[in-house]
């Protein structure tokens, strides 16, 4: 991931959270941010449009989803491995 993307993706997170993107570090959980599962799912909307990938994401049982939100670190990861998969 380019660190223009990761900044991003930090944007993007930090949008939804109200906060300002240098308080974001990659071990903070959506919880720590203050997303509930509105704010998740509006920044899997965002990441998708941003990226012009498609988050396997679904807001009633995220744990089976197929994408990590379990931290921010994930999260990068997780958009990572998509954007390599772009064709």
């Amino acid at each position: 991931m380019t660190q223009a993307d990761r900044a991003q993706v930090i944007a993007i997170l930090a949008r939804q959270a109200v906060m300002d993107p240098a308080r974001i570090s990659a071990h903070m959980t959506p919880a720590d941010l203050g997303l509930d599962s509105l704010g998740l799912v509006e920044v899997m909307f965002a990441l998708e449009e941003t990226f012009d990938i498609s988050v396997p994401f679904n807001a009633n049982r995220p744990e089976d989803s197929g994408f990590d939100i379990s931290s921010v670190g994930a999260i990068l990861a997780a958009v990572d491995a998509l954007i390599a998969k772009r064709p």
